[in-house]
């Protein structure tokens, strides 16, 4: 059985990002991102196009995906343990979303206590084709991305809230996460 290639320990979470994007086999982003659109559709169907609840259940969907990418993210990324808030919040932001999704990032906004930052996405591409219509302005489109930023840290032991502060679909300049 032939071991899957993980990307190189070290602190560096921008090298260590890039390594591991590079060691990983890619999917079609377009692909990806039409089969999110139609989950987010079939959520909306189910719930009846009640933004609010469908807003949760993105959020709840992705808390579930991240608690199980963790176990991918550390067998493929061999990364040591995080010293502080500032330090995980890089490795999310520039290993986890690199390795993941392909996208670079920025952390900053930091709070004076370096309890609360802003991850700052330089694409978002759940988003790529997606226009939202007038009824559906209050729609958190990519808010599984916050459920699995929020699922990955509580597996280990991290608790955040996680929301977008930006966002494009919504009238934003880009997009960005703030965690605290």
């Amino acid at each position: 059985m032939a071991q899957r290639p993980t990307a190189p320990r070290g602190r560096n979470p921008e090298q260590t990002g890039q390594a591991a994007w590079m060691a990983t086999e890619k999917v079609n982003a377009e692909l990806f991102t039409l089969t999110y659109g139609a989950i987010v559709r079939q959520v909306l169907h189910d719930y009846e196009d009640c933004v609010e609840d469908v807003n949760k259940k993105l959020d709840s969907m992705g808390f579930d995906i991240g608690c199980r990418l963790v176990e991918d993210f550390l067998a493929k990324t061999s990364t040591t343990r995080c010293g502080d808030f500032k330090e995980t919040a890089e490795v999310v932001a520039k290993v986890g979303l690199r390795l993941f999704l392909g996208i670079g990032t920025r952390v900053g906004e930091w709070n004076p206590e370096g309890t609360e930052c802003v991850i700052t996405l330089d694409t978002n591409p759940l988003a790529d084709f997606v226009e939202l219509p007038e009824k559906y302005r209050d729609l958190s489109f990519s808010q599984m991305l916050c459920g699995v930023i929020r699922g990955a840290l509580e597996m280990v032991s991290v608790r955040v809230t996680c929301e977008w502060a930006r966002d494009a679909l919504r009238g934003g300049d880009g997009y960005a996460i703030r965690l605290l």
